[in-house]
């Protein structure tokens, strides 16, 4: 309900990716915990998202979001949703189901998002300074205590 009431006070068609990511941020406590570079990394991202409603944003006004990540649907289409972000509330919903979870977590979506490179919340992750692939780690548990954890040995994240 935040993304679309987001998308509505933006004056966008449709919830995108960004919307969600945004929505997500600010109402989910372990979503804001996985990001590897802790409060300050968050709050700048918040930055960045608060900053499309004042502009930052408008190049994407009156366009829809498809990454292109996954095929053209039809018939099977959320209704004032971004094709990208239908994709990844699927997405999201399939990676609960695939560990046994009744419902969906905000990491599930936040593992999704940052899943598709060309979306625009990878778009605003970047440019707010975030590595989305080794976000994409953290939220599977790869890190520990703003490190990545590879084959045993740790090497510092961004």
């Amino acid at each position: 309900m935040g993304a679309r009431r987001r998308a509505a006070r933006d004056g966008d068609r449709q919830i995108d990716t960004a919307h969600l990511l945004h929505t997500l941020l600010e109402a989910d406590p372990a979503a804001r915990g996985a990001f590897p570079g802790g409060p300050a990394q968050v709050a700048r991202l918040l930055g960045y998202l608060v900053q499309r409603t004042i502009g930052y944003g408008l190049r994407w006004s009156g366009t829809v979001e498809d990454s292109g990540r996954l095929p053209a649907l039809t018939g099977g289409t959320m209704p004032g949703w971004s094709p990208a972000a239908a994709g990844a509330m699927r997405e999201a919903y399939a990676r609960a189901h695939a560990r046994g979870a009744g419902r969906v977590h905000g990491t599930d979506l936040l593992a999704a998002l940052v899943r598709d490179p060309r979306c625009r919340a990878v778009d605003v992750l970047q440019r707010a300074g975030v590595d989305a692939g080794l976000l994409a780690a953290c939220v599977d548990g790869a890190c520990v205590d703003g490190a990545l954890m590879d084959a045993g040995n740790h090497s510092e994240c961004g």
